[in-house]
């Protein structure tokens, strides 16, 4: 795993400055603003906006078929309307101050030891040391919530059973039966 003064050298060197553009909450190919979310991100959400979890969360929308007649996927996605994140208003995240792991840190995300960075009009941007170095702070921080969550999510998966016929949400939390 990188460290904090790793990322923040590699971050720095790219340079970013977020534009407010809103390009990065709004769908431009299939699944192109796609955001996935924990358990305890929904439930933030939940709690600073008082939506119910169907209204804030829909299933990844990847299904394994679980060779009953029922399918499963392993994680959730903030709602999206036909052309954008359904926090897009007027151009602006309404719930910035809430807003999932993978939204702080764009463009930018640590796969293992590889600083990976996404299309974006503010990238290239000088960023201060100490800007950079929040950056890379947040990646280092959002790479371990999600070690957390992916091994959650493993461990429920072991004992998981899907229902035959259901469609079914493993996540770090349980198994989360699907109602049409």
């Amino acid at each position: 795993m990188l460290g904090v003064d790793d990322v923040r050298d590699q971050v720095g060197s790219i340079g970013f400055g977020c534009r407010g553009c809103g390009a990065c909450c709004r769908r431009v190919a299939e699944d192109s603003n796609l955001v996935i979310v924990s358990p305890a991100e929904v439930r933030a959400i939940m709690a600073a906006t008082g939506m119910a979890w169907d209204e804030v969360a829909e299933p990844y929308p990847d299904f394994i078929d679980a060779g009953n007649g029922g399918e499963y996927t392993l994680a959730w996605c903030i709602r999206r309307t036909a052309d954008a994140c359904i926090f897009l208003r007027d151009g602006r995240c309404s719930i910035y101050a809430h807003r999932p792991w993978i939204c702080r840190t764009y463009p930018f995300m640590l796969v293992d030891d590889d600083l990976l960075v996404s299309e974006c009009p503010g990238l290239g941007t000088p960023l201060s040391p100490g800007a950079a170095h929040d950056v890379a702070l947040g990646l280092c921080r959002r790479q371990v919530a999600e070690a957390a969550e992916e091994a959650g999510v493993r461990a429920v998966y072991r004992k998981a059973r899907v229902p035959p016929g259901g469609r079914v949400v493993i996540d770090s939390e349980g198994v989360k039966v699907l109602h049409d």
